[in-house]
């Protein structure tokens, strides 16, 4: 399902839209270089990339794509923000992995960083969502777990968080205590970030108790 191009506000959406890129290819790096344990996809992503030989960032434009036909069976809606999620973040996290120095043997410095990434990605979800150009592929999931099941935001996407850990951890990814955290905290992070940022994903569903009255409720299944 493709949602149609609003383009009267085009150029306007595009900039916000990057800045939730530059915010989520940040977020990645910043989880990484804490070297705590990664992000749970980047647990994957990176055990790809020392498989693979490839930069990370382009392990994560080819997940998306993978993880995008996951989604689009599920029927979520996708749009323009969707590819360009795909596209841009890879390049984004390649950029700010080679501006930000690994960090070891500074407890407190790292803790900072893998929380500060937690943060941001939760931020990062909602800017872009918020422009209702599509959601990136990994949240165009979340939420069709989440309109599908009816589990609340943060369950849809801790489940899909553990899933990937499994994964990358049984291919060497670089899993740790960070990663544990990671994993409990960014579904509160996005819906924490949706409520701030006013954003409701399938506005337009009229269904009763849809995705809109859950993040409204604060749904906490």
């Amino acid at each position: 399902m493709i949602k149609p191009v609003r383009w009267n506000t085009f150029i306007r959406d595009f900039l916000v839209i990057q800045i939730g890129f530059a915010l989520f290819g940040l977020s990645i790096a910043l989880t990484i270089r804490a070297n705590l344990g990664t992000g749970t996809w980047s647990v994957f992503e990176v055990a790809l990339s020392d498989i693979t030989g490839l930069t990370v960032g382009t392990i994560t434009v080819i997940v998306g794509f993978t993880v995008l036909i996951a989604a689009l069976a599920l029927r979520e809606k996708v749009g323009w923000g969707t590819l360009g999620n795909i596209l841009s973040i890879g390049p984004w996290l390649d950029l700010a992995l080679w501006l930000i120095p690994s960090v070891e043997k500074n407890l407190f410095l790292q803790s900072a960083m893998l929380l500060s990434g937690v943060l941001a990605q939760g931020i990062a979800s909602a800017v872009y969502i918020g422009v209702d150009a599509g959601a990136g592929p990994r949240d165009s999931l979340m939420l069709a777990l989440h309109r599908t099941t009816k589990l609340s935001l943060r369950v849809a996407r801790g489940s899909v968080e553990i899933t990937v850990f499994i994964l990358g951890w049984l291919l060497g990814g670089p899993a740790g205590i960070g990663t544990a955290v990671f994993a409990l905290l960014i579904g509160p992070s996005v819906q924490w970030a949706f409520k701030v940022f006013n954003v409701h994903p399938h506005r337009e569903e009229a269904e009763p108790q849809t995705s809109i009255d859950a993040v409204k409720q604060g749904d906490t299944q």
